[in-house]
């Protein structure tokens, strides 16, 4: 039997391997995790958010941004992708067109995978809400009409919200009330109330 020994990367490791791998990778503390493609319904609740947040925030200093863009976190040593992420940092509009990493969103959504929920669950809601400009975070089922948003109260802590069937998601983040029927249209999710 032969064992390889396990070397993390540091950070400057793997942006080099990023940057030449055709499979993106999410990074936590030294530890690399490829990103997989995602399903059809992911991709159409996800555009369905993105194109809501961009239409939105036309016009203001904020930007949605989709899961081609990382997501820096310092404090963590961590990368991710998001599948959507809304930051409205005024230097964002001065960073060169092909940069790739943001660390200041007010809202990150990410839509559910059977691979990913867990994931989603723990480690990157441990991670993001150590975002200091971070005033939600939406986990989005791809299989029933539920948005569970997770909203800052102040350095209070952190209030769940629930939006179902009928219901309009409240993303006060970015002032939008988004019928949650918008959220799945066309991704064969039932949204009647």
């Amino acid at each position: 039997m032969h064992v390889q020994a396990y070397k993390p990367l540091d950070e400057a490791e793997y942006l080099a391997l990023e940057a030449r791998s055709p499979v993106r990778h999410e990074y936590i503390a030294g530890e690399v995790f490829a990103v997989t493609g995602a399903s059809i319904r992911h991709n159409i609740i996800a555009l369905n958010i993105a194109t809501a947040l961009r239409t939105h925030v036309r016009g203001t200093p904020c930007r949605a941004l989709m899961e081609g863009v990382k997501l820096y976190l310092k404090k963590e040593r961590s990368y991710f992708y998001p599948d959507v992420m809304v930051t409205c940092e005024p230097r964002l509009l001065e960073l060169d067109a092909q940069a790739q990493v943001v660390d200041s969103p007010v809202l990150i959504v990410e839509v559910l995978s059977p691979s990913t929920e867990g994931i989603d669950r723990r480690e990157k809601l441990r991670a993001y809400r150590t975002l200091p400009g971070l005033k939600e975070y939406a986990m989005v089922s791809q299989d029933t009409c539920k948005v569970e948003l997770h909203r800052r109260r102040g350095d209070i802590g952190w209030d769940i919200i629930t939006f179902e069937p009928g219901d309009t998601v409240e993303l006060a983040s970015v002032e939008l009330a988004l019928p949650i029927a918008d959220v799945y249209f066309e991704a064969g999710v039932t949204c009647s109330g």
